[in-house]
């Protein structure tokens, strides 16, 4: 099952996200996702993994297990360089061991300090608070991200973490629209009106954190997650299914892209068995009641600064 992007390319609806995957578990993980059935791979350079998802993929290919063509990978831009988007593109290209990306995503709509391509770290100032680039506009970047579609070096490019405002933006300003948005969202952070106004005008949404964030976000930000709402475990009671992949389901159910994150097997498996029933509109109005705009990832602990306030 895919979406259809504004360029015509297929994005598989579901995927699977490799944040804070460790790098020795990455081959098995990635090589037993494929052989379930996952052809969408989340990374960004800001995973710190993009190498060994790289050798994964190349024994998947090398092996005859999938051909390049079937699978979709997404990376993302980091933040410090913003201000070198070809070369960051092409350092991530390099550790993928790609000749091309399905999808380029600008993770954050902030450009920080520079500490060298492929670097990815997120600069503190004398004060403590995130040290961001002035000099270096949204648009900037963005121009450099349509020079890489034209390249040849991407097929789809995008944006991530944007709000209606930096979206309306970019759309403005934009020669290539952005194909997808990558947004949380997730039963407990519904946000319908990013989702609707992106769907209106042609941009994909891709749910990062679809499951709430669960224990890793926890143990990061202090977080809750849904899945430990009454109504989802009441609904995963009633279809004979997990709250995790009721959750999934409503949000394949939106239209969304959904890039839950497991490094266990069986769930890998789980999250993936979302096919096989459909959510009533009845159900699906009661997940909408749920909603408590509670964000999870939130890189103000790490950064000093509160970019969403």
């Amino acid at each position: 099952m895919a979406i259809t992007l504004n360029n015509g390319f297929k994005m598989p609806i579901i995927g699977l996200g490799v944040w804070r995957m460790e790098g020795n578990e990455i081959r098995d993980l990635i090589l037993n996702s494929i052989k379930i059935g996952y052809r969408h791979f989340d990374c960004a350079a800001d995973y710190k993994n993009e190498a060994e998802v790289g050798d994964a993929l190349k024994e998947a290919f090398d092996s005859g297990l999938v051909k390049r063509e079937d699978l979709f990978i997404t990376t993302k831009l980091w933040n410090s360089d913003q201000g070198h988007v070809l070369e960051a593109c092409k350092d991530s290209l390099k550790k993928l061991q790609l000749t091309y990306l399905d999808l380029y995503l600008v993770h954050f709509p902030v450009a920080v300090r520079h500490t060298g391509v492929g670097n990815t770290s997120s600069p503190l100032g004398d004060d403590g608070v995130l040290d961001i680039d002035t000099t270096i506009s949204l648009e900037t970047t963005w121009h450099a991200m349509e020079d890489l579609v034209s390249s040849g070096l991407v097929r789809s490019i995008g944006i991530s973490n944007y709000d209606i405002f930096l979206t309306r933006d970019c759309l403005a300003y934009s020669k290539i629209k952005p194909a997808v948005n990558q947004i949380e969202t997730h039963p407990y952070f519904q946000r319908d009106s990013l989702v609707k106004f992106c769907q209106k005008h042609g941009i994909c949404v891709t749910a990062h954190t679809p499951l709430g964030g669960a224990a890793a976000n926890a143990e990061w930000f202090g977080t809750v997650s849904c899945l430990d709402d009454q109504v989802l475990k009441g609904l995963a009671e009633k279809y004979k299914k997990t709250a995790a992949q009721i959750s999934l389901r409503w949000g394949i159910q939106r239209n969304t892209v959904v890039i839950p994150k497991s490094s266990k097997l069986e769930r890998l498996k789980e999250n993936f068995q979302v096919f096989d029933f459909e959510l009533s509109k009845e159900d699906m109005e009661l997940i909408g009641s749920i909603d408590r705009k509670y964000r999870t990832n939130q890189p103000a602990v790490f950064w000093g600064i509160d970019l969403y306030a």
